[in-house]
């Protein structure tokens, strides 16, 4: 039976247990749920015989390594700044890791032990960057095989509420931890127009109303998200 670990039973986990849990019969599958709150993660484990509530704190290196060295694979699911205590685990004990947060500099510093480990570490690859830059990518890629010149390029992603769930004015719901949308945000953004490089600070990200246009939608508005540079590469 393949050991799933999963660090972290917050707001961002409920799919993904459910989903482990629906298939673990069928995977052959055996999911461990680590939080700091046991009263958590069992409640997100239910009654299934499949899943195991653990609470213990993260920083505790001892118990940390004693349950990564029973796992087939690792997901992190903490906050961002505590991927690496995991990452250099699951470095030493020869353990693949999942997390969905972008990569780091603390995480990129590891890159070459890992790859030297031969192992599989695979950082935020959901939506940005995920699904929104290898469809970028692959458009980009057509355009230059068929002899096209690209002169600018915008890319817009993002969830929407579905219309029957659209019931507030700001027409937006936060289905991940509050504090990490304001996170997000304070950022800022950097991004490359007309040849040179924009900066935007937080205090100025929000203060402008940029709108998109979508066929068969109401007009979207728009923000400049992170740092867009290291994708030019």
């Amino acid at each position: 039976m393949k050991q799933i670990l999963l660090f972290g039973a917050g707001k961002s986990s409920t799919a993904l247990i459910e989903y482990f849990l629906v298939n673990a019969v069928a995977e052959n599958w055996q999911l461990t749920v680590v939080d700091a709150s046991l009263e958590i993660a069992k409640e997100k484990i239910g009654d299934s015989s499949y899943g195991t509530a653990l609470a213990f704190d993260i920083t505790d290196e001892r118990q940390r390594k004693s349950v990564i060295q029973k796992a087939d694979i690792v997901i992190s699911l903490m906050p961002p700044a505590l991927h690496i205590l995991i990452a250099k685990d699951c470095l030493s004990e020869r353990k693949n890791l999942l997390t969905a947060s972008y990569v780091d500099p603390q995480i990129r510093s590891l890159k070459n032990d890992i790859e030297a480990a031969g192992l599989f570490f695979l950082c935020e690859m959901g939506l940005d960057p995920g699904i929104d830059h290898m469809s970028a990518k692959k458009m980009i890629d057509a355009i230059h095989a068929d002899a096209g010149k690209i002169t600018s390029f915008f890319s817009h992603c993002g969830g929407l509420v579905a219309p029957e769930s659209d019931d507030n004015s700001w027409h937006y719901k936060i289905s991940w931890n509050p504090k990490n949308v304001v996170m997000a945000g304070k950022a800022g953004a950097i991004f490359k127009q007309d040849g040179e490089i924009k900066e935007i600070g937080y205090e100025e990200l929000f203060a402008e109303k940029r709108y998109v246009s979508i066929p068969d939608a109401d007009p979207l508005c728009w923000y400049p998200n992170r740092d867009s540079l290291p994708y030019i590469n």
